[in-house]
């Protein structure tokens, strides 16, 4: 199986599983309390905790798909990491201080305490469950693609069953205090994967404005005569210091798109379902600026509702760590998205091959192979950095989701609903056993998307977050006279809405696969002629945040004002406890009343 397996690539990606199980191995012998694998004791500091967190938030779409996106749509994707960064800032300013001042161990945690329900309790797992298996079907995809370029020959599904195993084996392990060590030391590794490369190849390929200049034919026009690539090479000048010259690209081949569509705003990201149903430019731009618009709130909103990332605010000491951590957070994951885009616009002009390829072959696997055309040693080296960057990327994120799940599904379905006398080690039993159960049908979910683009799946799980915990968590910090009835109804029918225009819309994607998949879904290939009849509701469905968040937020007041009799007795105590200074100690009061119900 080792044959045509390059060894520096092996290597680093093998380096990387290894110190990542041998971190939460080590850390595992520190978790011994139900605190450690819900919360890691409440004890982790500014610094580390920031770090995790952008390790766990940076994910294989950040890592490897942002840039597949750019070089295939161009100047469109570049709202996937404006946005995904942007998204830290609601949370800084609107939830992240309240929500841990609140001092529940999971989002269904404060779902009940906010408004005295078990049944919204139910409902908020639901969507834990809901977000974190969208979420962790990108992750799967990036793992099948890393080892399937690692091992050529080696069939998509063997990755994601693999690093699928190594992961669920270290959250059952060591929970969320085994895997805060393990993803800081990832963020740190993803920052060093994804810029060494880029700063090698700018200094031998030329920087990033001469390759986006060599896909705009004005720039193309006005330059002087273009050097070759290889030319440069030889010269050993390119790009340094030479504002006059431009790089000379590959053909394109004939699935990539046109330079003029490349280059505009409205590129074939947004473009694509007006195109499909025949529409011109002129006609096609409302279209394409509904799906911009949507997909700004998709990201934006779907940050301040990651299930995965509210709970890591629970393991600060206090609220105002909570804020710090998150400023830091913005600041890391800020530098971070520099690099992935400059990815694209230079694999578009030296691979421009991958346009040709589809799944685990096409454009998501530039950051992992255009190190190589560096060549040599060398471009070994470099193509097993990004490949361990990208295992640091899915496995971190994939570490936090499955936190997440099996803590709603251990903490809040077992402990809370099935056996609320549970002692503390069958808590932590039943932890070991959901972390397994839920490992596995994530690995089954993952085998079933390589057909489909790691960003685009992701926009869509963050599509669902937006619709159902951001108008939960928004409106339930800043305003009082939210009745349960008003919330559940808001985001049940917000959530509920956005999960099944985005499944029907992969649905009908995956029956265009010319592989298995396309068989297995066959039967919903006739969707797609209803979409190109229909390319308003393809929007609509593919990016449904738009009219989701909005339903959601307006059925909550609507419904709240009809039930205002039912506003929590004690809703002044609980906002007390929200936003007042924490030396008061409500906070404390707060979660002995409830731990001592809970047997923490």
């Amino acid at each position: 199986m080792l044959g045509g397996v390059d060894p520096w690539i092996f290597g680093f990606s093998f380096v990387t599983v290894a110190v990542t199980v041998w971190m939460g191995f080590r850390s595992a012998k520190t978790s011994k309390t139900a605190s450690d694998f819900f919360v890691a004791g409440r004890s982790v500091s500014v610094g580390w905790n920031a770090s995790a967190i952008s390790g766990e938030y940076l994910s294989a779409a950040s890592f490897m798909g942002i840039a597949g996106m750019v070089m295939s749509s161009g100047y469109d994707a570049l709202w996937y990491p404006v946005c995904y960064a942007c998204g830290y800032l609601f949370l800084l300013l609107f939830i992240a201080g309240p929500l841990r001042r609140f001092g529940a161990y999971t989002i269904p945690d404060f779902a009940e305490g906010r408004f005295d329900s078990p049944l919204f309790r139910k409902i908020a797992v639901c969507f834990v469950l809901f977000i974190g298996f969208f979420y962790t079907m990108p992750q799967m995809k990036g793992a099948g693609t890393t080892l399937a370029y690692i091992f050529p020959g080696l069939p998509y599904w063997v990755g994601v069953v693999a690093v699928g195993a190594v992961i669920t084996l270290n959250v059952a392990l060591g929970g969320m205090k085994g895997i805060t060590l393990v993803q800081a030391f990832q963020y740190w590794m993803k920052m060093f994967a994804i810029s060494v490369p880029v700063f090698v190849l700018m200094s031998v390929y030329g920087f990033y404005g001469a390759h986006v200049g060599a896909n705009d034919g004005r720039a193309l026009a006005a330059a002087k005569p273009a050097a070759t690539v290889a030319g440069l090479v030889e010269a050993g000048r390119a790009g340094v210091g030479d504002p006059g010259y431009s790089v000379e690209r590959k053909p394109l081949v004939e699935k990539a798109p046109a330079d003029t569509a490349w280059v505009s705003p409205f590129g074939p990201l947004t473009t694509k379902a007006a195109k499909a149903a025949g529409l011109n430019a002129e006609q096609a731009r409302p279209y394409s600026l509904l799906y911009t618009y949507s997909l700004i709130i998709a990201l934006v909103c779907g940050t301040a509702g990651l299930p995965h990332i509210l709970v890591r605010f629970y393991t600060n000491p206090d609220g105002v760590a909570a804020k710090r951590t998150t400023m830091w957070v913005m600041i890391l994951i800020g530098i971070f998205y520099v690099f992935p885009p400059v990815f694209g616009v230079i694999g578009r002009n030296l691979l421009p091959e991958l346009y040709a390829g589809a799944g685990a072959k096409g454009t998501d696997k530039i950051v992992l192979e255009l190190p190589r055309v560096v060549g040599g040693v060398w471009g070994s080296i470099l193509s097993g950095i990004t490949c361990a960057g990208a295992f640091a990327a899915f496995m971190s994120t994939f570490s936090g989701l499955l936190v997440s799940m099996t803590g709603a599904l251990a903490h809040d379905v077992y402990g809370r609903m099935l056996k609320p006398h549970a002692t503390a080690e069958e808590r932590l039993r039943m932890f070991k056993i959901a972390a397994v159960a839920i490992g596995a049908v994530a690995i089954g979910l993952g085998c079933f998307v390589e057909p489909l683009e790691i960003n685009f799946m992701v926009g869509q799980a963050f599509a669902i977050a937006a619709a159902s915990y951001f108008p939960l968590l928004f409106m339930s910090v800043w305003w009082r006279g939210m009745t349960m009835t008003g919330a559940a109804t808001g985001m049940l029918s917000g959530g509920l809405f956005a999960l099944g225009a985005a499944t029907v819309v992969n649905i009908s994607n995956l029956a265009l696969d010319k592989g298995p998949m396309g068989k297995l879904f066959a039967g919903f290939a006739p969707m797609n002629a209803f979409w190109k009849e229909h390319p308003l509701l393809r929007i609509l469905c593919e990016q449904p945040a738009i009219w989701t968040v909005p339903l959601a937020i307006t059925l909550m007041i609507v419904v709240s004002k009809l039930t205002a009799a039912k506003v929590p007795g004690d809703i002044r105590m609980k906002m007390l406890v929200l936003h007042a200074p924490e030396t008061l100690g409500l906070k404390n009061e707060y979660i002995q009343e409830h731990s001592a119900g809970a047997g923490h």
